[in-house]
């Protein structure tokens, strides 16, 4: 997997499609991430004591990585991720630019 938890990336399809939002938790088994402010599902508690409201809690749920591409800060747009080798490290970099993501 090519996604690294902190990465910026952009929701390609789906009910969030063009949302941007920052990984939080990657799952590489599984291949699927979480992404901040995307797939958000609402959970409804109930009030456990008397004279406290019940509430709504919402959270994000996760994302296949096939739905989404990494955001490329210089292109201002969803890119493909590469590869290039500098001093015995490999980087990932962008294939339409060559912007280097950390």
């Amino acid at each position: 997997m090519n996604i690294k938890t902190g990465d910026k990336v952009i929701v390609m399809a789906g009910k969030d499609r063009m949302k941007v939002g920052k990984v939080i938790k990657v799952f590489p088994s599984e291949n699927r991430l979480v992404i901040e402010g995307v797939n958000v599902s609402k959970r409804r508690e109930k009030p456990r004591t008397a004279g406290k409201p019940g509430q709504v809690i919402e959270s994000p749920s996760p994302l296949q990585a096939a739905k989404v591409m990494i955001w490329c800060s210089s292109c201002s747009a969803g890119r493909r991720i590469g590869h290039r080798i500098d001093e015995k490290k490999k980087v990932r970099v962008c294939r339409k630019c060559g912007h280097e993501f950390k």
